[in-house]
This record gives structure tokens, sequence and C-alpha cells, in this order.
């Protein structure tokens, strides 16, 4: 069994930051400036608007891949996408081009195997960017409108799921080319050794990123996306049985009596016989509970008694 190192909302964040130096990129993807002193992680985030779970949730998958069960309902979705946006911001305004300037750097511009390195890292950064783009275009805005309960109906988050894959392979043919095949001199081996340094990292903050999305960000917005619906199932049976109640004439005793026994599960005959009324009465009764009501249905009746408290949830076969 894994032994994970928990990172816990009352530890201090400098200890969490000196055991782990690579979350300070974390830092800034959440919105999380430095200067906090002795504070603990509950209070810096508290303090500078970030949901203490889903960072936590972050953090510690980022650092051992422990995962917090199933209880995404706890993660906020608003705090995700900041996270995400921040991080892609991070990695194509500064971190793509910062490589690029290295490598060129690092390279000899007169070699015509150095040329076609660089054009590989284009190529490269190109996908990254479209990669990106698909995010920030149709996965964020499909998510702030089912966070606003606008209707969606022609995406979800399983199109992005199944489509969702690693974008490394370039970057990993490209360090193995550098590697292989670039002979340099001294001075342009140690700015390579610098560029590899940095790709190796690149590689890893890319596949770590795909995995938050993968294992927390995707959880969450399926968690979301279930919820709305039972949401909007709820709201359209409380709207049908305001509607049918408001419209339809006044339930007699009786009628209410039979409604009970059909939701106890009873036969017209058990009907008849448990209020002592004959099986062409019960029908009749049926027959108008129905017209007033406009349920047709067991099922129907069943709600209908449990919204209007004539029988007890609890004593109900679900």
């Amino acid at each position: 069994m894994r032994d994970y190192k928990m990172y816990e909302a009352d530890d201090k964040m400098i200890t969490l930051i000196a055991d782990n130096y690579q979350i300070l990129e974390s830092l800034g993807s959440f919105g999380i400036n430095l200067g906090f002193g002795d504070k603990t992680v509950r209070e810096v985030c508290e303090g500078q608007g970030v949901d203490t779970y889903t960072f936590l949730a972050i953090v510690n998958f980022s650092i051992n891949g422990y995962r917090a069960g199933d209880d995404n309902g706890r993660l906020s979705v608003p705090t995700l996408l900041l996270y995400l946006k921040a991080s892609h911001v991070f990695y194509l305004d500064y971190q793509i081009p910062a490589i690029r300037k290295e490598l060129i750097e690092a390279l000899d511009d007169g070699d015509n195997l150095a040329r076609l390195i660089l054009k590989m890292y284009d190529a490269y950064a190109r996908e990254i960017r479209q990669h990106m783009k698909y995010e920030e275009q149709n996965v964020f805005p499909y998510v702030e409108k089912l966070l606003k309960g606008e209707p969606e109906d022609e995406y979800g988050i399983e199109t992005f799921s199944k489509h969702h894959g690693q974008t490394t392979q370039k970057l990993r043919e490209l360090k193995n080319i550098i590697i292989k095949y670039l002979p340099s001199d001294a001075l342009h081996n140690n700015q390579l050794m610098a560029v590899l340094t940095d790709l190796y990292k690149s590689e890893h903050w890319l596949a770590q990123h795909a995995e938050v999305e993968d294992y927390i960000f995707i959880p969450a917005i399926r968690h979301l996306e279930r919820r709305k619906k039972q949401s909007d199932v709820s709201v359209k049976i409380s709207k049908m049985i305001s509607r049918n109640t408001e419209s339809s004439e006044t339930l007699s005793e009786r009628e209410r009596e039979v409604i009970v026994s059909v939701v106890q599960g009873m036969t017209n005959k058990e009907i008849a016989d448990h209020l002592f009324i004959s099986i062409n009465t019960v029908i009749t009764h049926r027959r108008n509970i129905a017209r007033k009501l406009q349920i047709h249905s067991a099922a129907g009746l069943t709600i209908y008694a449990i919204v209007n408290n004539l029988v007890d949830i609890s004593a109900v076969k679900l």
C-alpha cells in the first residue's frame, strides 16, 4: 500500500513549499501571491479567495498522486477553472516562448540540423496551443454555462473526455533527437543541457496538467452535470404537480384514500375490500382522479401523494 504524505489545511504554507518547490507554479495558477509569512494553508487560501479543499486536492495529487476518494461534490468548480485558465496562460505565454529563446541561444544558427530542431519545437508549440485553445473555446465556456444553470444540449464533458489525450509525444521525440544526434562544443553543450532540463520539466508539467484534468476536473464536471440533471427533473416534477393541482378540481376524501391505496400497491379488488366499496366504484374513482390530476400511472400518483403529504416517502417502495 502506497504511503502518501498528505498536506492538510492546518499545515504551514511555507512548509508545503519547502518540501515541494515545484508547487510554486501552482501557487501562481491559483492566484496566490507570496509574502504570506507563517500562515497556514487555510489562512493563505481564505485570505486570497481560493477554495482550500480544491487547492489541497490538486496539490496533494500533483505531489504524490493522492486522490481524495469520490467526494467530487466538495470541489469548487470555479476554483478549478481559475487554476486551469491560469495554467494555460503560464504555459502558452511564458513557458513556450522562454524555452524557444533558450533553444535558439543553444543552437548554431548556421547548422541545418539546428534549424530542423527549431522547426520541430515550433510544430510542438502549435499542437499545444491548439489543444489548449480548444479547451478555452469549448470546454471552459460549457462549464461556465453549467454553473449558471443555462441549458447546453449539444455538448458534455464526456465529449471532451473521450478526445482528451497526452500531448507530449513531439516533445519526447525532440529531446531524444537533441541527445542522440546534435553535436556541440563545450559552450553549446552546457546551453543544451540547460534547455534539455527545461524540456524535461515541461514534459512533466504537461503530463501532470493532463492528469489533473482527467482525475480531478472531469470527475468534478460529471458530478455537476448529474446534479443539474437531477435538479432539472425535480423542477419539472414540481411544476407538473403544481400545474395539475391548481388546474384540477378538488379531490374528495374517498379519492385521496384510493390514491393512498394505489401507492401502497393494492389492486382494484384489494382497494374495494379495504374501503368496503365495489370494484366498479373503485374504477370510477380512479377515472375521476386521472381526469382531475391528469396523472394516469401509479408512479405519477406516488409522486403526487408524496409531494402533497398523503403518504410518507419512507413508507413508499421506490
